[in-house]
């Protein structure tokens, strides 16, 4: 697998058609674009779509450091982490603070707490600007856990214990349902219910070397026919939630979003490879953060004003997606690369002419 400086080659191709299916499912209802078809399978995708990515991406990531130097530090990955996820969150998050403040819309104060908390996913009461954000607070805390896990365990029993959550949560779905239906709501979003969605990128980044000393999976993952299987898996998410879902559907779209990930990165100069990495996809798949977080008070389908009608609250969402890009993470992550730069600098000593 190609990799250039960290970055794996097809994943932002893949995050920009996340977002895209994210885009077109908030749309469908929203004025003017009640014509497009409601395709079923588009709904839980796309969100599932990026768990999978980013227990993958990160898997990866804090297995090179511990390959590396043999240990991962915690330390190093949440600052990391706290540049990356939380300038944006919070800028997003206190202009519509602002916004309720003035009167323009209504956010209820158990909301904002859930919100800056990163603990929307297990509030189902709330009101539509925020609501999205359950999603970004289990990845925070998948962020806060699956580090510890990988620096105890290591990373060969971490790969047992990530098995154990893709086993673990269609069973406790399927339990609280049974016990708690008032618990319904929060199957496909509550940290434990979804765990599973991440930990099956965890496996696959965890296992990529010990699937491909495997000719037979090798030549399967390889062959013309390959797509079909993974589609197949990912058709089983349009199964209404029902039981067969919880139990069975939900598993088996992760692992074939998962492995429609291993063949991209696998093989990114082939035909599929090489579209994840055309600009246009890639640039998306770099703004995809900032435009999910934008994206809610314009792609509104509760809304009636002109900026949520199609196609216009899709241009005020790139709009706003690029100015946070542009002016909240991009100068952010140059502080991080200039911290990054100067502690690399410290360690190396003014001795050392090895970086010259």
């Amino acid at each position: 697998m190609r990799e250039t400086r960290g970055r794996i080659p097809g994943l932002d191709g893949l995050r920009a058609i996340s977002i895209v299916i994210v885009l077109y499912t908030h749309t469908i209802s929203t004025p003017h674009a009640t014509w497009l078809p409601d395709i079923a399978v588009f709904h839980d995708l796309g969100v599932r779509t990026f768990f999978v990515i980013s227990g993958f991406l990160i898997t990866t990531l804090l297995r090179a450091e511990y390959e590396k130097y043999g240990r991962i530090s915690l330390r190093d990955f949440y600052i990391r982490r706290v540049y990356r996820i939380f300038p944006a969150f919070y800028v997003y998050l206190a202009a519509m603070v602002v916004l309720a403040a003035i009167g323009w819309i209504s956010v209820p104060r158990e909301d904002v707490i859930y919100a800056a908390t990163y603990t929307m996913n297990f509030h189902a009461e709330r009101a539509w600007w925020l609501g999205h954000l359950w999603s970004l607070a289990v990845e925070e805390q998948f962020y806060l856990m699956w580090p510890l896990v990988m620096a105890v365990l290591r990373p060969r029993r971490a790969l047992w214990f990530a098995i154990g959550g893709i086993v673990a949560a269609p069973v406790l779905r399927v339990t609280a349902v049974l016990l708690w239906p008032d618990i319904w709501r929060l199957t496909d979003q509550a940290f434990p219910f979804v765990f599973d969605a991440l930990a099956t990128g965890c496996v696959l980044a965890l296992a990529r070397e010990r699937l491909e000393s495997s000719p037979l999976y090798v030549t399967w993952l390889d062959s013309p026919t390959f797509w079909l299987l993974p589609l197949a898996c990912v058709v089983a998410l349009a199964v209404p939630r029902t039981g067969f879902n919880l139990a069975f559907g939900v598993t088996l779209g992760n692992v074939g979003i998962a492995m429609a990930i291993h063949r991209c990165v696998r093989h990114p100069t082939k035909l599929v490879g090489r579209v994840l990495e055309t600009r246009p996809l890639v640039y998306i798949g770099a703004l995809s953060y900032s435009l999910y977080l934008w994206q809610q008070p314009f792609v509104n389908r509760h809304g009636d004003s002109i900026v949520n009608s199609f196609p216009l609250h899709l241009a005020c969402a790139f709009g706003m997606a690029m100015l946070s890009y542009y002016f909240v993470e991009q100068p952010i992550l140059a502080l991080r690369a200039r911290r990054a730069a100067r502690k690399r600098a410290a360690v190396a000593g003014p001795g050392d002419l090895s970086g010259q």
